[in-house]
């Protein structure tokens, strides 16, 4: 239930760490002080925590998400000048101020889409324009260079400055140093021989646009694969009678076979020479039998599974249960 309750949330699970927290917290602190100081000398007090609301949350993406798209310069400068612009324009028409609002932000969105600089406190800036009270309205189109433009220049130099001492983490994210450049050098090259960083950025982003996946965790994904596929190769005694293995393919060519036995050469499980007999027991060309010398299957199989109710999990010593048709 517990589980079933997560996945309809959308509650992931949470690998950072309390460092990176901690780092977090204070970056945005600093960042909101600037802001703060800058918003009160042109707005007064209630102005100005009506626009500190839309630079909150440019900090929260800045500072807890500094790699992501929606966080880079150029989504922050456009998309919070730009709403405002739209926002202003919207406070001076002659139209209820309810409609008013409205008007703004689908504007401002749509704008940020045209432009390439979707940063969703966009939205808040330009409701800000239209409802943020007397002491917004009296400042016209100036609301667009002061408060908004300093307070976006304030909060973009903090990051800059604020995450350059963490390689990790600096803005923005072409600054981003790669820990492990062997790493890098591997992700480079197409992962097992099937797909390299680009080709998953574009995936990424025909999928969502919006997709917040940076550079420097596209390079990590593609190179963890490519670990991860090199670490898959099987051993000639890694193959065992009754046991599963799969090709680890995808599309019509995936499948799981079941060896069935071993004769030659001793019939010694350790040997390179002997023959294994298999039965495939899922995918392609299911309920066949064939023959192959020990060495070969290792090369076909990329890794050991069993049948986990409906599912065929990847398994590292665990043998596989007893599989009939019915189950397969």
């Amino acid at each position: 239930m517990y589980g079933a309750v997560r996945r309809f949330a959308g509650i992931g699970a949470n690998s950072s760490s309390h460092l990176e927290k901690w780092i977090s917290g204070a970056g945005g602190l600093t960042s909101i002080l600037g802001v703060m100081l800058i918003s009160q000398a042109y707005l007064g007090l209630n102005g100005s925590a009506s626009l500190v609301a839309s630079m909150g949350a440019s900090a929260v993406l800045l500072f807890a998400v500094p790699h992501g798209p929606l966080s880079q310069p150029w989504a922050v400068f456009g998309g919070h000048l730009v709403s405002a612009t739209i926002g202003v324009s919207c406070a001076m028409l002659d139209t209820d101020p309810i409609i008013a609002s409205a008007l703004a932000v689908a504007l401002a969105i749509s704008a940020m889409y045209y432009l390439r600089c979707i940063h969703p406190p966009g939205g808040a800036t330009a409701l800000t324009a239209v409802a943020g009270g007397d002491a917004v309205h009296a400042l016209g189109f100036h609301y667009v260079l002061t408060p908004v433009l300093l307070n976006v220049l304030v909060i973009l130099l903090v990051a800059m400055l604020f995450n350059f001492p963490f390689p990790w983490r600096r803005y923005p994210a072409v600054w981003a140093r790669n820990h492990n450049r062997s790493a890098a050098s591997a992700a480079s090259e197409p992962a097992a021989g099937l797909f390299s960083r680009e080709d998953l950025d574009i995936v990424a982003r025909a999928i969502d646009p919006a997709l917040s996946i940076g550079e420097t965790h596209l390079d990590a994904i593609v190179s963890l694969a490519s670990l991860n596929a090199t670490a898959s190769s099987l051993l000639p005694a890694d193959i065992h009678v009754g046991r599963c293995y799969c090709n680890g393919t995808f599309g019509p060519g995936w499948q799981v076979r079941q060896v069935t036995g071993s004769a030659g050469s001793g019939a010694s499980e350790s040997s390179m020479n002997d023959t294994v007999t298999y039965r495939v027991v899922a995918g392609n060309e299911r309920r066949q039998t064939g023959a192959a010398e020990r060495e070969a299957f290792a090369g076909w199989a990329r890794y050991e599974v069993y049948l986990n109710e409906n599912s065929w999990q990847r398994v590292a010593t665990t043998p596989c249960p007893a599989v009939t048709d019915d189950a397969a």
